[in-house]
């Protein structure tokens, strides 16, 4: 093989290693942005506003309802303590709105998936989400017959604080 066959071989594969480390950073980066997020909401969090439907719950049935969160991306929905379904979620943190797809493991709606949006600061967090099988919303809004659900959370402080 000739020198120069050798030194564009080279360029070759080094732009390409190049190019792979980036993608590798990049995912890297976002990987390390999942578990963040993850570790960030794992606990429980009370349900503080529930809108289906652009109907908005009482503020005394929401409150009912507690979210208990993994820090794999797995979580469970309570009602005053009891399973009602689990699940699991995965988030793109460089969406805008951030995304988060819900997905549960029981129940009726087991193998659905929700898209939807998601806000979170230290201890509140917000979800909208569109029905399984349709769009992703891009506000925080729910409005009759669009089918989507609101929810605004409070991180339960363990009992210990």
């Amino acid at each position: 093989m000739r020198r120069a066959d050798l030194g564009l071989m080279f360029v070759g594969v080094l732009a390409l290693v190049l190019t792979m480390s980036e993608t590798a950073s990049a995912d890297d980066a976002k990987n390390e942005e999942v578990r963040k997020y993850h570790k960030q909401i794992e606990g429980t969090w009370r349900i503080v506003t529930l809108v289906i439907n652009g109907n908005k719950s009482a503020d005394e049935d929401a409150r009912k309802l507690t979210v208990v969160n993994g820090p794999d991306g797995k979580w469970s929905l309570r009602s005053e303590g009891n399973e009602i379904v689990r699940g699991t979620t995965s988030i793109d943190p460089a969406k805008n709105p951030k995304a988060i797809d819900i997905k549960p493991t029981t129940g009726g709606d087991q193998g659905k998936k929700y898209l939807g949006i998601y806000e979170l600061q230290e201890n509140t967090r917000k979800l909208c989400f569109a029905p399984a099988g349709t769009k992703r919303p891009t506000e925080f809004m729910s409005t009759p017959d669009d089918g989507s659900i609101l929810v605004e959370f409070k991180r339960v402080k363990p009992k210990s604080e």
